[in-house]
This record gives structure tokens, C-alpha cells and sequence, in this order.
């Protein structure tokens, strides 16, 4: 394994990490970049995590095969999660910390598990562990709620029904989106429009929005209804199927279905509150690694 690797937006990554006297690291792990925005709103979530951890490396994977790709593509050099762990194991750091930017423990989830326990056997590293996704836990989800009911628009009036369009998942973590749904509402105490939850797969695709939305009672003319992304990064997925201009996208269809529609391209990463939870699931990796106890 010759040459650096590069990081973020080109980000030359950073040469040496020591705590506890060994040296250590962190690698976060998200889906990938998909556009410039992105690519920021990544490199300000690891100059946070270097400000909170100093003494720890911070290195990128992403778990996109096909994102991966396109950036070779275009000539850009990234890793996998098994190649990272592998090359911080040829440039002698003996312990990592693992953090998942997914939002729930769905199929990425379950692949980035597998990536890192098969790095666990396969790379010289004392010690490997992981941190969760951000829906992990029921404590997770109600202060997920919370921030995301306080970063909705600002130019939304109330009433006016707020839909979040997710990946989807292949299996039950899933059934977090139900649950983060109940705990807007929570969060919402009752003064505000319906906060809806789809997914572009699985369950609670966008037909079940629709049908959602034409039963809701709209007592104001206008009908608006605002779109976000329930993503970690916005990029081409959200310009495109969520906010685009083809028939198929979510804006298009809401649009046809008699509703005018404000769609808002900002990703989770970019929410304080959202960032904080990742964070601590970040310090609680940390903490497996036996450096002692710490809080970030």
C-alpha cells in the first residue's frame, strides 16, 4: 500500500494520531459524496470530530461500491471500509474507532458490520470497534425528533404538512422511521401540521404519502407542502429524485397531485443537534477501545 490517500474535498490526511501513548484513529464511514455540497458538509463534520478528539486521526470510508466508482471515475481515490482498516493497520495504528453516518441499522448497516468484524481477524489492529448509526436507540430517536422539528424552515406556517423522503431499508430497521415519525408529532406538541416519513424503498414508499396527504383536511387554499431529505448527505439522489424536474421525482408527483411544493437540499450531517448524536455514539466507541473513560 504505497502513495496517501485523500480525504474530503482533497483533504491530505493527517500523518499521525496518538492517545494513551499509541497511535489511534478514527474512520468515519458514510455512503459517499455525491456532490460538492456533500463533500463540505463532510469535511466540516470531521474538522468537528478532530476539534472534539484531539490525539485521534480522522480518516473517510465510504460504503458505496458504485459511488466509489464514479469517483475513480473521475479520478479521485477513496476507500472502502476494509481498505481503509487495512491500510491504518500497514501504517501502524494499533486501535480504531469505527463510526457509521447511516441513519439506521438497515442492510448498510449490516454490511458495514460485517467489513469491520471481517477487519477485526484480517488486519494487525489490537482493537477495532464501532459506533451506531444515529437511530439506534429509543433515546436517539426522541432527540433526533427534537432537532429535527427545530432546524424545519422557518418560512413554514404551522399548518403546512412537512414530508421527509429516506433511503427505505431491506429488513426491520425500517420500523425506525415509524418510530421517529411518533416522536415528531411528540416533539411537535401537537401545534403543527403532519411531519410524514416516506421511503423511496420498501414500506411507506411515496404512493402512501400521497394517499397520506389527500386525506389530511386543508383549510387554507394554498395547499403547501414542504420537502426535505431524511439523508445524511444530500447529493445527486436528492437534486434528482427528490427536488428534480423529471416526472417520477417526489416534488413532480406532489406537484401533480394538486399540492404546490417547497423543497428544502440540506442533509442531516449539516443539523447541530443531529450532529451531536453521532458524535456521542463516536465517544462511546472510543470509550471500547480502552483508552478509560471519555467524553467529547
Amino acid at each position: 500500500m504505497t502513495g496517501p490517500s485523500v480525504g474530503v474535498e482533497g483533504e491530505a490526511r493527517q500523518p499521525e494520531g496518538k492517545a494513551g501513548g499509541e497511535r489511534a484513529g478514527i474512520l468515519l464511514a458514510a455512503y459517499g459524496p455525491g456532490a460538492l455540497a456533500a463533500d463540505r458538509a463532510l469535511a466540516l463534520f470531521a474538522q468537528l470530530a478532530r476539534e472534539r478528539c484531539p490525539g485521534f486521526a480522522v480518516r473517510w470510508a465510504f460504503t458505496s461500491e458504485r459511488l466509489r466508482g464514479r469517483l475513480a471515475a473521475g479520478g479521485r481515490k477513496t476507500d472502502s471500509v476494509g481498505k481503509a482498516l487495512a491500510r491504518m493497520a500497514f501504517e501502524r495504528y494499533s486501535r480504531v474507532a469505527v463510526q457509521s453516518l447511516h441513519l439506521i441499522a438497515g442492510t448498510e448497516y449490516g454490511a458495514l458490520e460485517e467489513e469491520v468484524l471481517a477487519a477485526r481477524e484480517r488486519c494487525a489492529l489490537e482493537r477495532v470497534s464501532l459506533g451506531p448509526p444515529l437511530l439506534y436507540e429509543a433515546s436517539d430517536i426522541a432527540r433526533a425528533a427534537e432537532a429535527l422539528f427545530a432546524h424545519l424552515p422557518l418560512e413554514r406556517r404551522p399548518w403546512e404538512p412537512v414530508v421527509f423522503m429516506a433511503h427505505g431499508a431491506g429488513h426491520g430497521g425500517g420500523s425506525a422511521y415509524a418510530a421517529l415519525e411518533t416522536a415528531l408529532k411528540t416533539a411537535g406538541a401537537e401545534q403543527a401540521g403532519p411531519i410524514l416519513i416516506g421511503a423511496v424503498s420498501g414500506e411507506g414508499g411515496l404512493d402512501t404519502i400521497l394517499e397520506r396527504l389527500g386525506a389530511l383536511e386543508h383549510a387554507h387554499a394554498e395547499k403547501k407542502v414542504w420537502l426535505l431529505p431524511l439523508l445524511a448527505l444530500v447529493g445527486k439522489h436528492a437534486a434528482e429524485d427528490m427536488a428534480g424536474d423529471k416526472s417520477g421525482s417526489w416534488r413532480n408527483r406532489i406537484e401533480t397531485a394538486g399540492f404546490s411544493c417547497r423543497t428544502v437540499l440540506k442533509g442531516l450531517v449539516e443539523y447541530e443537534g443531529i450532529a451531536e448524536i453521532w458524535l456521542e455514539h463516536l465517544n462511546r466507541a472510543l470509550n471500547e477501545l480502552e483508552f478509560g473513560e471519555r467524553q467529547i
